[in-house]
């Protein structure tokens, strides 16, 4: 992705989160140079683990910015971006759900949808043990998910009119 740094979601970020999606924008030029005469790794789920980090702060901001959750949540230790976001979250879990006063904000459930999609794909999927699936990637996946993170990022700040 070309010129990211004039982007919305890049302005939007703080200098920890550009830092993170720096360091994957680094991983994939890095790693692309290092193929051209090296044998490719196993997995490359750390390059998209930076991105998927800073992608849980701004889901954060944007949550707090809208006044989904409240600053105690935002700084505290028990807030969890998974359960908050998940749109299948069984009803005697759902106090404090984000979700559903997401989907109504940002006019339907369209864009809360593909946060979830981009949340599970490039967090949860990649970066949890299952013993009886392994989700290894490789480096184009990689990529693709840290340009899904910024895309998502991008359409968040446009489709629920977030002001920071």
């Amino acid at each position: 992705m070309e010129n990211w740094e004039e982007t919305n979601w890049w302005k939007y970020l703080d200098d920890s989160m550009r830092d993170l999606v720096r360091e994957s924008f680094d991983l994939i030029t890095a790693e692309t140079q290092r193929l051209a005469t090296g044998k490719p790794y196993h997995d490359y789920s750390f390059v998209v683990f930076p991105a998927a980090k800073a992608y849980e702060g701004f889901l954060k901001k944007v949550f707090l910015d809208m006044r989904l959750i409240n600053t105690q949540q935002f700084f505290g230790d028990n807030f969890r971006i998974g359960r908050a976001l998940s749109p299948t979250l069984p009803k005697r879990y759902r106090i404090g759900w984000v979700y559903g006063r997401l989907a109504n904000y940002c006019g339907g459930e369209e864009l809360p949808l593909k946060m979830w999609d981009v949340w599970k794909r490039a967090r949860n999927r990649v970066f949890h043990f299952f013993p009886q699936h392994h989700e290894c990637i490789n480096l184009e996946e990689a990529t693709t998910l840290v340009r899904a993170i910024t895309e998502i990022m991008g359409k968040v700040l446009e489709g629920c009119r977030v002001n920071g």
